[in-house]
């Protein structure tokens, strides 16, 4: 069974940095394109950033240049590192990614979802 497992989340003054980390684990074969997407309440999830496997990333207009996405393939991690951030940044960040797995002796690929962290701006 794969799952994502998001870390990192809290509470930051505005301007400030945060760093999201996602860890994948199960009987992966491979992690394709991953990304952190986000919801706010009331609002529609938006994705954020998102990277693949060949290294061509795209990143929301409302984050270029302040958020940062990277993958650490050797432990299965992709990290978010937010910079000078604002009030509208508030919002429940989750971690995604289409992988190829093993289960029962068969490889598939699927798209996953961690949790959920809150990241909240606010002096």
């Amino acid at each position: 069974q794969v799952q994502l497992v998001e870390s990192g989340g809290g509470l930051v003054q505005p301007g400030g940095s945060l760093r999201l980390a996602c860890v994948a684990s199960g009987s992966i074969v491979s992690i394709n394109a991953v990304g952190w997407s986000r919801q706010a309440p009331g609002q529609e999830r938006e994705l954020v950033a998102r990277t693949t496997v060949s290294g061509i990333t795209t990143y929301a207009d409302s984050v270029q240049g302040r958020f940062t996405i990277s993958r650490d393939n050797a432990k299965n991690m992709t990290l978010l590192q937010m910079n000078r951030l604002e009030p509208e940044d508030t919002a429940v960040y989750y971690c995604n990614a289409d992988i190829t797995a093993y289960s029962s002796g068969f490889r598939y690929t699927a798209a996953y979802w961690g949790q959920g962290t809150q990241v909240t701006v606010s002096s």
